[in-house]
């Protein structure tokens, strides 16, 4: 690992990148290019140096494309069952949970995420809510929200590795469903330690999303 990492062990990127990307419409997500490169190859190659493996839950039938520094295991019907998998194909003492459609992130991101898991033993980043926020009710504004207080959740999210198979089973035990794992955890009663994020890290779900992101990368390119 070329990294600097202050935690005791070994640690490993997951990345369950077994969605059908439906809203984008462009066949499996993780594979979707932006200026010539997979979101997949652009998540790995920035975990892949800063970690000691990277692993990526595909697709049924689907498998890593050369080039791409990383194990693959087959993903479940869902990402959380897809992170569960991942879970159990590594021995790591710390895993860092990633979107393979949040392709643009930040090596201090990173460093950051793996500085906080000792405090709690979960980290996630994060970033202060900037918009307006207001509840509607059948199409009309009825009511703002204060903001004060509200992240907006990012990946990676960092854990010790025993703590998030421990907040899965825990969930499993329950059929309890949630949209990230800092989630899973939280519901245990254990504190998550949010890390700024950045605001380049969005996630790439939309048509609008994916075109925002090609801009993004003839910058991000030229920079690398």
């Amino acid at each position: 690992m070329t990294g600097v990492c202050l935690l005791a062990g070994r640690t490993a990127a997951l990345i369950p990148a077994a969605g059908s990307g439906t809203r984008l419409g462009r066949g499996p997500k993780a594979f979707v290019e932006v200026a010539g490169q997979s979101l997949l190859a652009r998540s790995v190659a920035a975990l892949a140096p800063l970690v000691d493996e990277v692993l990526v839950a595909l697709p049924e039938g689907w498998s890593l494309p050369q080039g791409i520094p990383a194990r693959a295991t087959s993903g479940g019907k869902t990402r959380q069952e897809s992170v569960w998998r991942l879970l159990h194909a590594t021995s790591a003492d710390v895993v860092l949970v990633h979107d393979a459609a949040r392709p643009f992130l930040p090596g201090e991101v990173v460093h950051a995420l793996l500085e906080a898991v000792p405090e709690t033993g979960a980290a996630t980043a994060a970033l202060p809510v900037a918009d307006t926020l207001v509840r509607g009710e059948r199409g009309r504004w009825a009511g703002a929200v204060p903001r004060e207080g509200l992240w907006a959740v990012q990946t990676p999210q960092g854990f010790r590795r025993e703590l998030l198979l421990r907040a899965h089973a825990a969930a499993r035990a329950e059929s309890f469903s949630a949209t990230d794992d800092a989630g899973l955890v939280a519901r245990l009663g254990v504190p998550v330690t949010l890390v700024p994020g950045d605001a380049r890290l969005f996630k790439v779900t939309t048509p609008g999303d994916l075109a925002l992101a090609q801009a993004v990368a003839a910058v991000w390119d030229a920079r690398r």
